[in-house]
């Protein structure tokens, strides 16, 4: 009889993979949980893409509700976002942050002038430990800071119309709400 038994756990095993496995395939890959929401940015001091000698920091980005936006040349979705975020740029509607993200420089810099720059910032993230500390999967990646340098939601994957409009911009109006209840700008 238990020799009967132990024949059945493959079987077993099996159908508990297989349930596993099925309901992954209905999760959205977009929405990863951010171990950093409801958290402060974590604290960085790195060089403005632009401009080695200029520093920027973690307190830097305080004062106003934000986009950080994190991409990089090598990447073809933010290509793909690029066009969007100028349009949003030339809105604005909220400093968007940008994160060069374990990239060269001089190819940053020269695919800005080439496509333009929709970034109030743009800081350098060489070696990604700011990434890393953000917890980024891959580029692109964006994160909803509140006026206060508190995370408040991550998005990732390219934003373009549709996420601006379901998920992005609902939330900044409630976060600009909030600060201007506070006295912020």
């Amino acid at each position: 009889m238990k020799k009967r038994l132990v024949l059945f756990i493959p079987l077993v095993l099996f159908l508990v993979m297989g349930v596993f496995l099925y309901k992954g395939l209905f999760l959205n890959p977009q929405n990863l949980d951010s171990a950093l929401e409801g958290k402060p940015i974590p604290a960085f001091q790195l060089e403005r893409l632009e401009d080695r000698g200029d520093l920027i920091t973690n307190e830097s980005l305080k004062g106003k509700v934000s986009l950080l936006n994190v991409w990089a040349t090598w990447c073809p979705s933010c290509k793909y976002e690029h066009p969007y975020l100028m349009r949003l740029a030339r809105q604005d509607i909220l400093p968007i942050y940008g994160i060069n993200y374990r990239d060269e420089r001089a190819m940053a810099i020269r695919e800005l002038n080439r496509q333009g720059d929709p970034y109030t910032v743009n800081i350098f993230d060489h070696d990604g430990r700011l990434g890393l500390d953000l917890g980024v999967y891959g580029a692109p990646e964006s994160y909803l800071v509140d006026h206060n340098g508190i995370i408040r939601y991550r998005y990732a994957g390219p934003i373009d119309q549709r996420v601006w409009n379901e998920t992005l911009f609902p939330m900044i109006e409630e976060l600009q709400a909030a600060a201007k209840l506070d006295g912020a700008s």
